[in-house]
């Protein structure tokens, strides 16, 4: 029975149980008789608002708005067949855009099918490694300041497509490349582009306090569409798109591109790998939805990377968004999000003519709300009024989000919580005078008995350590370390050396408590080979009483005292 249990929660491979809990199962649609009616209607919303979504990341990237729907369609269903939530709605992202586009400007698009391949294939391998449970390590802030970014950059990007520039080259870095469209702006068309997307962020803004449940983007596209074709508008549009899905095939592949592409595959499936586990977490906390198996969601993350490769799309990855829609609308199994990538296929072989006639501009309209809805100010408040460490790492990771590169943000952000966690350890860490146990003995003076509280390590061994070195006046000094909380190898050797030095002075050094768990540390680093170790500070002071006893009286008239 233990070992059932133990295959089924995927803790080892006993059985195989590891490897099966990475597989699809009939367990997966279980509530699918009781839900189908909500779970068709959840991916029939979810399908509407991820047909614009699709069509202005695909425009956006560079890849083209085939490629968006492409990715939708594909990533949809193979995610959601083999990834780890029951809710996750998966396509192209705003986030994913961001690392596409300046590699798409530099290698051309059709290196993409390649990347998908690079990328799918390392967010597997991170799934198998069981390396999901990590983003859980990320703090708060600096995934706060990571999304604030991306919607300053998402935003930005949109800058030139409602200034209607065409035909010249601009930065890779959404901020230079915003002043330089400014600066080059098509003044003649303004009225056009910017009005078509000012047009569809007023439907979306306006809209949704007229009603929640009304597409509203849709609507915003349909009316900018036909305003502009019966006006006869010189606006760019998406232009044709296929009357089907293409043939699946594999990508060229040659090592000269692969080597070239390496980097940018790390950047995408770390990027995917981190914004799909976000997603799925946050919708694992509705009890409705069933539990989140992270290290699946990597591997079906992964193998939806792939597929679309063989087909021409773009990276996908679980999308925060629409996966919110999804749960608001009822969805309980993975068929909503099938369903959801069923419609956008109708679409594309049904609608695929009126598609091509949307304007870029109102995309654009489309992307510049879906950024602003990202960065609620509540959260941007609510961190910088907990603490100044929260607003430095939501600030910090921001910034190099939109200045330099997403993953570099993260990994900038996550070390410096690093730096700011440690020295908020060993701020709380240190080393006090504790009286010995009653009763009071003549001899008494002539011992120290030092309490070390908190952290004994690399942070904060050598601050400890000068305190007690710097005793005077005593022959014995006691060191307990009953209190202390973590200790690894440095602390160890600080402690050892210290006792060390004290015998040198003459000194007894004598330690009590040692837990356990830092046996083996402090055995390793040699401390046993300088002090005596007793299981209390009863033990201890009892011993330092009897030597103190048998020694001469100390003449230095110092107070022992230490800061």
């Amino acid at each position: 029975m233990a070992k059932d249990k133990a295959a089924q929660a995927g803790s080892g491979p006993v059985a195989g149980g590891y490897w099966c809990s990475l597989l699809p199962s009939r367990r997966d649609y279980a509530a699918f008789r009781y839900s189908w009616r909500t779970d068709l209607m959840a991916g029939l919303t979810v399908g509407i608002v991820a047909l614009p979504l699709a069509l202005a990341f695909g425009v956006s990237s560079g890849a083209g708005a085939e490629a968006g729907l492409i990715s939708a369609i594909v990533a949809g269903v193979v995610a959601a067949v083999f990834g780890g939530s029951n809710v996750q709605v998966s396509g192209p992202t705003g986030a994913m855009v961001v690392v596409l586009a300046p590699i798409i400007a530099t290698h051309g698009a059709g290196v993409l099918g390649l990347l998908c391949l690079m990328a799918g294939g390392l967010i597997v391998v991170a799934g198998l490694l069981r390396l999901g449970r990590l983003v859980g390590a990320i703090p708060w802030p600096v995934i706060e300041g990571f999304t604030h970014g991306i919607a300053v950059i998402i935003f930005l990007q949109q800058v030139p497509v409602v200034v209607g520039v065409h035909g010249h080259k601009l930065s890779s870095n959404a901020v230079v490349a915003g002043v330089q469209s400014i600066r080059w702006a098509e003044w003649s068309g303004l009225a056009w582009t910017a009005g078509g997307a000012l047009v569809v962020a007023l439907f979306m803004l306006v809209g949704v306090r007229v009603s929640r449940k009304t597409p509203w983007s849709l609507v915003g596209l349909v009316v900018v569409t036909l305003a502009f074709s019966l006006a006869g508008s010189p606006a760019s549009t998406i232009g044709e798109l296929p009357s089907g899905l293409p043939t699946p095939g594999l990508p060229e592949v040659n090592w000269e591109m692969f080597t070239s592409l390496l980097g940018g595959a790390v950047t995408v499936a770390a990027l995917a790998a981190i914004e799909s586990l976000l997603s799925a977490r946050v919708a694992a906390q509705h009890r409705q939805t069933g539990p989140l198996d992270a290290d699946r969601e990597l591997v079906g993350q992964g193998l939806a990377s792939i597929a679309v490769g063989f087909f021409g799309g773009m990276p996908a990855n679980g999308a925060i968004a629409r996966t919110a829609v999804n749960v608001s609308s009822g969805a309980r199994t993975r068929a909503a999000a099938i369903t959801h990538a069923l419609v956008l296929v109708l679409v594309v072989y049904t609608a695929g003519s009126v598609v091509s006639r949307v304007p870029l501009a109102a995309l654009a309209g489309v992307l510049m709300v879906t950024a602003i809805r990202m960065v609620p100010l509540s959260a941007a408040k609510a961190l910088v009024r907990l603490s100044r460490q929260d607003a430095i790492l939501f600030s910090l990771t921001a910034l190099i989000t939109v200045s330099m590169d997403l993953i570099y943000a993260v990994l900038i952000g996550i070390a410096a919580a690093a730096v700011f966690a440690l020295r908020t350890v060993s701020q709380i860490a240190g080393v006090y005078r504790q009286p010995l146990p009653d009763p009071v003995q003549p001899e008494d003076d002539q011992i120290a008995a030092f309490q070390i509280d908190g952290a004994l390590f690399f942070a904060t061994a050598g601050r400890l350590a000068e305190q007690v070195s710097h005793i005077d006046g005593v022959q014995v000094v006691v060191l307990g370390m009953d209190r202390v909380r973590l200790l690894d190898s440095t602390g160890a050797q600080v402690l050892g050396e210290l006792a060390a030095s004290l015998r040198e002075r003459g000194l007894s050094v004598f330690i009590h408590s040692i837990k356990p768990e830092h046996q083996s540390v402090t055995h390793g680093a040699g401390v046993f080979a300088v002090e005596a170790a007793y299981p209390d500070l009863n033990s201890a002071a009892a011993k330092a009483r009897a030597l103190v006893a048998t020694l001469e009286p100390f003449t230095d008239d110092s107070t022992g005292a230490v800061d």
